[in-house]
């Protein structure tokens, strides 16, 4: 059984450019296409690196705070971090002669700790929305 949706765009700027928008905390509520980030926590790095833990506010009906840890990177082309169930947001890019890069987003929920709770409920099916809506968001960001 497959545990992942994704999306794929390709994006007018460079993966390095879109990678530092990625790697920022602070900007990530410029492109969720979920509109369930808030804004960034106080504490977290200025940088996003594997190992990093940041939190954000969130809301989805009630207000929550959530903390994310890097688990996946490599610069300029990839990071993925994971929720404390476990399920994971990755982004990968890849660079085109043009200076456009293509950017896929995907949400796995095959390394959750509930998985089969994931695989039953309309979760995957709304994050795949939302991936649509974020890569959308990610190229209005670069078009301006």
């Amino acid at each position: 059984m497959t545990r992942q949706v994704s999306g794929s765009r390709t994006i007018a700027a460079s993966a390095p450019e879109i990678f530092a928008l990625l790697t920022d905390p602070d900007k990530h509520a410029i492109v969720d296409g979920s509109d369930t980030i808030q804004r960034a926590r106080r504490a977290n790095p200025p940088k996003l690196e594997l190992g990093s833990r940041f939190g954000m506010d969130m809301k989805l009906g009630l207000p929550y705070r959530i903390t994310n840890t890097v688990v996946e990177y490599e610069k300029d082309r990839l990071i993925a971090w994971r929720h404390f169930y476990g399920h994971r947001w990755r982004w990968e890019l890849s660079p085109n002669d043009d200076g456009t890069t293509e950017v896929t987003e995907t949400f796995d929920w095959a390394p959750a700790r509930l998985a089969f709770v994931f695989d039953r409920s309309p979760i995957p099916g709304r994050n795949k929305a939302a991936i649509t809506k974020s890569l959308e968001r990610l190229a209005q960001h670069f078009a301006q």
